[in-house]
């Protein structure tokens, strides 16, 4: 299937700003909401967008409210983007329900990551790229003006090229092929589903936060159970943030938990794809965006090289 990367933004554009998952708050979202503006765009913000639905989690409104919204942002046709606030949990709700009837004629960028590798694993399957990137919230541990920088760029038509440091995990090699994946606790929770990834002759990125390690060890060996690592031609690896024992990380560094590397280094050391460990995606100060569903060419040897 060719994949479909949707237009660039032309000034003025209106992006729609909305919650599929976890409730945020206003405050949250100033900063993010007035960035769009500065570049040149209209923020359109959705109907439920701060709504507060409590149901063992947070969510930002009933599933139905939810997905009002959702369906409202991806086929309106005077919206050219839609923006994620935030992750959290609660896309796996929606994706039995979306509608992509105007998006297919008009398609949009999607931007977001954590929860949000639910639709843009959903709007892969259907044929089109999405932007892996930070969401309008961002983290205690905050974000790099460049890593939103880098999205208004994509959003605008330009691809992105990363050029990165050696890693003591890394394996060596070159490859090309489609990119797939986000956040490995999604990846994981949709194996099995008509909603996963397809990882033959793939790239594959992951990246999560919060884990303890046996769960992180559970999550690589179920990709390894189910074939995943012998269907993928190349691992990048992204920001491994609070994991083990979850306490709060200080710097930028710490994001690429070395422990976390090391069990999923030797999980796939049998194997022969290259690898990249501490991509600068993730829940992580300097979280840039990839482009899940394009093709990229992965250069691993003293120097690292993604190039879409």
């Amino acid at each position: 299937m060719k994949k479909i990367f949707p237009k660039s933004l032309k000034k003025g554009a209106k992006i729609a700003v909305i919650s599929p998952a976890g409730a945020v708050e206003p405050s949250q979202l100033e900063k993010g909401i007035e960035m769009i503006k500065n570049k040149g765009f209209e923020p359109v913000l959705g109907k439920h967008l701060y709504t507060k639905f409590s149901n063992g989690y947070n969510y930002a409104g009933t599933e139905n409210e939810r997905l009002e919204d959702i369906n409202w942002a991806l086929n309106d046709n005077e919206i050219a983007a839609v923006w994620a606030s935030r992750g959290g949990y609660g896309c796996q709700h929606l994706i039995q329900h979306l509608k992509l009837k105007n998006f297919t004629e008009h398609p949009k960028w999607y931007i977001g990551y954590s929860d949000n590798t639910v639709i843009q694993s959903y709007l892969l399957k259907k044929g089109f790229v999405s932007i892996h990137g930070q969401t309008m919230k961002t983290s205690s541990f905050g974000v790099t003006p460049e890593s939103y920088d880098l999205i208004f760029d994509i959003l605008k038509g330009k691809r992105p090229d990363y050029t990165l440091k050696s890693n003591q995990f890394n394996k060596k090699g070159n490859c090309e092929g489609e990119l797939v994946g986000g956040n490995l606790a999604l990846i994981y929770a949709l194996l099995g589903t008509k909603y996963t990834f397809d990882f033959k002759d793939k790239i594959l990125f992951i990246e999560d936060i919060g884990e303890n390690f046996y769960a992180l060890d559970r999550m690589i060996m179920s990709l390894e159970l189910a074939g995943v690592f012998t269907k993928i031609k190349g691992l990048i690896v992204g920001g491994m943030t609070n994991m083990g024992d979850e306490k709060e990380n200080k710097s930028y560094e710490e994001s690429f938990d070395e422990f976390a590397y090391k069990l999923i280094s030797e999980r796939i050391s049998k194997y022969k794809f290259p690898a990249v460990f501490g991509f600068p995606n993730g829940h992580i100060h300097d979280n840039r965006p990839l482009l899940i569903g394009a093709d990229v060419k992965m250069k691993v040897q003293e120097k690292v090289k993604v190039e879409f």
